[in-house]
C-alpha cells in the first residue's frame, strides 16, 4: 500500500467500463448487419437435371419429396447397384422366371423377369449388395398349390439356401428380399417368422395392419398390364364426371361407397363392373371422361385401379387405411392424388367438389405432363426389357435406399 497515490484505484477500475461499452457496440453492430442481411433473398436451391436432361425450372411444385436427392441416388443406384439372384430351384416350377406378364399381379411376374434382363443383377456373390430369392407364390398358385403346401415349399426352399450358402448368416437375413404381388404370397412365407422380421419384403399389399413394417419392407406397385387404351394426356376440358368407381363389394369400404353414392346424379358409381354387353372397353373409356377415379380397397388395402387412374390420367382419391402407398418415401402423393381415410367416405361429394377446378388441373398435370423429368404415369408401367424410371426401377431404387442402412 506504501507509495500508491489516493485514487490511484479508482483510476485503474476506469477502463473496465469502456471496454464492456465498447464489446456492447460491438455486439449492436454485429446484430445489426446480421438482420439486414436476413433481408436478403435467399439463393435458389439448385435445379435438377436427371438422366443428363436440361436442368429443370419446377414452375409447379415438384412431385418428389426431394428431386434433387432421387436424381442423385437414382444416378448412383444406376452406376453401381447389384442383386446376386439365387441360382436353386428348378425354373419351371415356381422359381427364377414368371408365371405370365399379364392380369392383376403382373407386377410379380415383370420384376423376375426384368431383374433377369437388367444389368443390376450379378453372378458374383460377394459384389452384390442384395440377395434375391426368387420363389413366386403366383406361380406356386397358379399351378394349384395348395396354401398349405405352399408354406411348406417355401419354408423348404429358403432354409435349403440358408444351410448351402454363407450369405444369410452375415446379417440374419437384412440384406435378402423376396417379391410377391398374389393375394396369399405374404402367408406363403408364414412358416418363416425369422425371414419376414429380418429381410425387405416387397410386396403388393402393404397394410400396416399386417405387419408391414414402411421402413423395412416396400409397396409393389398392383399394375393391371397390359393396358387396354392409351395413357391419358393433357384433356382436363373432356372430363366432365366428378368422380367414377365401378366393381365389387369385396370389402366393407366398398359396400358403404356404393350404399351412399350408387344413385348420385354426379358421381358414377356402380355396384358392379361394366359390362363388356353395353360396348367395347366402356369402363376403360369411363377412366378419360372423369376428373376423380375412387380407389377404395378391396380384399387388401391395393388396387390395380390406382395404376388404372394413374395411366388414364384421371386424379386417383384413395380410400384406404393402413395403406403404404409405393414409392411413398420418393412420390409426394398429395401433388397429384386426393388420400382421405376409409370415414371420409360418407362426405366423398363435398371433399371433391371444394377441390377448384384449378386445383385439379395441377394435379392432373402433375400426372400427365414431363418437366424435364419423369411424369408419374412412367412410374407405374412395367417393361421388357425395363426402361429407366419404370415401374422396375422405382422398386430397385427403394431396393438401394434400403441396402445403406443394412450393416455387416
Amino acid at each position: 500500500m506504501a507509495g500508491r497515490l489516493p485514487g490511484a484505484a479508482s483510476a485503474a477500475a476506469a477502463p473496465l467500463p469502456r471496454a464492456l461499452l465498447l464489446l456492447a457496440a460491438l455486439a449492436l453492430f454485429s446484430l445489426t448487419f446480421l438482420s439486414l442481411r436476413s433481408l436478403r433473398p435467399a439463393a435458389a436451391p439448385p435445379s435438377l437435371a436427371i438422366g443428363g436432361s436440361r436442368p429443370s425450372s419446377f414452375a409447379r411444385p415438384s412431385v418428389y419429396h426431394s428431386a434433387e436427392a432421387f436424381a442423385a441416388g437414382y444416378a448412383e443406384m444406376e452406376r453401381s447397384f447389384k442383386v446376386y439372384m439365387y441360382p436353386d430351384g428348378d425354373p419351371k416350377t415356381f422359381y427364377q422366371t414368371p408365371r405370365k406378364l399379364t392380369g392383376k399381379y403382373a407386377s410379380e411376374g415383370y420384376f423376375f423377369q426384368n431383374i433377369r434382363e437388367s444389368r443390376f443383377r450379378t453372378g458374383d456373390p460377394d459384389k452384390a449388395h442384395l440377395f434375391f430369392v426368387p420363389i413366386s407364390p403366383h406361380k406356386m398358385r397358379g399351378k394349384g398349390t395348395s396354401y398349405e403346401n405352399m408354406t411348406i415349399i417355401v419354408k423348404d426352399y429358403v432354409e435349403g439356401l440358408i444351410n448351402k450358402y454363407p450369405y444369410w448368416n452375415r446379417t440374419l437375413g437384412a440384406d435378402h428380399f423376396f417379391v410377391t404381388c398374389h393375394d396369399v404370397g405374404v402367408r406363403a412365407f408364414e412358416g418363416l417368422p425369422f425371414m419376414v422380421k429380418n429381410s425387405i419384403r416387397v410386396v403388393c399389399s402393404p397394410s400396416y395392419n399386417v405387419d408391414f413394417i414402411p421402413h423395412k419392407d416396400i409397396a409393389l406397385p398392383q399394375v393391371l398390364q397390359p393396358f387396354a387404351l392409351p395413357e391419358g394426356g393433357n384433356d382436363v376440358e373432356n372430363r366432365t364426371i366428378l368422380g367414377f368407381w365401378a366393381g365389387h363389394r369385396n370389402s366393407k369400404i366398398r359396400v358403404i361407397l356404393a350404399q351412399v353414392w350408387e344413385n348420385d346424379t354426379e358421381l358414377a358409381i356402380s355396384n358392379n363392373r361394366i359390362s363388356r354387353a353395353i360396348g367395347e372397353l366402356v369402363y376403360q373409356k369411363q377412366f378419360y371422361r372423369t376428373k376423380f377415379c375412387i380407389c377404395p380397397g378391396g380384399s387388401q388395402v391395393n388396387s390395380a385401379r390406382i395404376s388404372d387412374s394413374i395411366h388414364y390420367g384421371c386424379v386417383p382419391v384413395i380410400l384406404s387405411d393402413y395403406y403404404d402407398l409405393p414409392f411413398n418415401d420418393i412420390l409426394d402423393w398429395r401433388k397429384f392424388a386426393v388420400v382421405l381415410k376409409e370415414r371420409d367416405v360418407y362426405q366423398l361429394k363435398s371433399i371433391l367438389k371444394s377441390i377448384s377446378q384449378e386445383e385439379f388441373v395441377e394435379l392432373h398435370k402433375s400426372l400427365v405432363q414431363n418437366i424435364s423429368c419423369p411424369q408419374v404415369q412412367k412410374h407405374f408401367v412395367w417393361h421388357s426389357p425395363p426402361l429407366p424410371y419404370d415401374a422396375f426401377h422405382m422398386v430397385m431404387y427403394e431396393l438401394w435406399l434400403r441396402h445403406h442402412v443394412i450393416k455387416y
